[in-house]
């Protein structure tokens, strides 16, 4: 074990936490101190790095802390991020946000206080960078590379959209856990004879519902990818719920999903700091349109409707397998580069293999679902064919 110091790597995490982060920083940081380097955890994602007091005496516990092995072995096996998670864009910083002590400096109605997290990597002596997050996180790694940062970058998001990667943390237990739910709401659904109707991640992407429905969750699926004709989807539901001997439907419903003429379904009118409206409530109005259809298709009598927003219960909790192993070998992918001095580099999955990727993918392009190969849109349903030489997860966007 190498006992002189080889630098200081900085790893954070951003955006929504999924179950895998923890696995993955632990990868890093046992990797890393047992190669000489110091590794400091920043909290709360780029937040941590915009509210730094660069001053000895300060107390800055909030905004970052060293990480040891002893540490990351114990958060290790735990779903979430021990070392916190925000939506912080610093790019982006609303006046009310901006830190109290840099407000003389900043008081337009949107900051910039990126000349404040380069000071603070600075003061904080980090060397390289590993930020872990969805495209949005990433997008800022990517304006920090082009500052002169070393930037080496994991993909993490439950809705799989990252480009450039086959894979990204959270999206196994994500699809493994919606399964689960929707098999267990099976038996309310059939008991009551109705249809199940529930609504998923995915705001541009409908990957977190069409893999669960390809794996027979459900019997249908409505994507973002492409708008939906309400009349149609109750036909085809009242359909199977005829065949079904349970007398049930199941309809999964991806958060960003469309109506036919129609836009996305907000809860209100407030914005994260990456711009995005919250995404919420398509599900219920699926759901009272799909009641208000149902007489035309079930000889003029009424389907009640079992809804349900899985959310947050498919991102809590502890990593499945592929999620335990997928950051492990991610972190160590990171740090291979990092030894090499490579950076600028987002780490991916490819066609069954690890492998690396310019970061600028996650900004030069969007991972979508490819209808015209995977998505029937007469059926509201997968296409099931054509999965020769097909990666693990089938569709990869490209």
């Amino acid at each position: 074990m190498k006992t002189a110091s080889a630098g200081v790597i900085g790893i954070l995490t951003g955006g929504g936490d999924v179950p895998g982060l923890n696995p993955a920083i632990r990868a890093v940081t046992i990797r890393a101190i047992r190669e000489g380097y110091k590794v400091i955890g920043i909290r709360r994602g780029w937040a941590g790095l915009t509210d730094i007091l660069r001053d000895k005496n300060a107390d800055n516990s909030n905004n970052f802390q060293e990480l040891t092995e002893e540490v990351v072995n114990k958060a290790g096996r735990t779903g979430g991020t021990f070392i916190h998670t925000s939506r912080t864009n610093p790019s982006k910083i609303k006046k009310n946000d901006v830190p109290e002590h840099l407000r003389s400096a900043y008081s337009a109605e949107r900051n910039d206080l990126t000349p404040e997290v380069l000071k603070n990597l600075d003061y904080l002596g980090i060397d390289t960078l590993i930020p872990i997050g969805g495209d949005d996180t990433l997008s800022y790694g990517v304006r920090l590379y082009k500052e002169g940062v070393k930037v080496v970058a994991i993909p993490k998001t439950m809705d799989n959209d990252v480009p450039g990667t086959d894979y990204c943390i959270g999206f196994s237990t994500c699809i493994t856990r919606t399964i689960a739910l929707t098999n267990s709401l099976r038996t309310t659904a059939g008991s009551h004879e109705r249809f199940l109707v529930l609504e998923v991640f995915g705001r541009y992407a409908g990957f977190t519902a069409i893999l669960p429905t390809m794996a027979g969750a459900a019997h249908r699926c409505v994507i973002p990818e492409y708008k939906f004709n309400i009349e149609h989807l109750a036909e085809l539901l009242s359909a199977d719920r005829s065949r079904n001997p349970s007398r049930y439907s199941v309809v999964l419903v991806s958060e960003g999903a469309t109506f036919e003429g129609g836009d996305m379904i907000f809860e209100n009118s407030m914005t994260d700091a990456y711009g995005h409206a919250k995404l919420g409530g398509i599900g219920d109005l699926v759901s009272a349109e799909l009641k208000n259809q149902s007489p035309k298709f079930n000889k003029g009598q009424t389907v009640d409707i079992l809804t349900q927003k899985l959310g947050y219960m498919v991102r809590g909790g502890d990593p499945d397998a592929i999620d335990s192993i997928v950051p492990m070998a991610f972190g160590n992918l990171a740090l291979d580069l990092v030894l090499k001095g490579v950076h600028g580099r987002l780490v991916v999955l490819k066609n069954g293999r690890y492998d690396n990727m310019p970061l600028d993918v996650v900004t030069a392009s969007k991972k979508l679902v490819d209808v015209n190969h995977f998505y029937d849109i007469e059926r509201y349903r997968p296409i099931y064919e054509n999965f020769e030489m097909k990666p693990l997860f089938i569709m990869t966007g490209e």
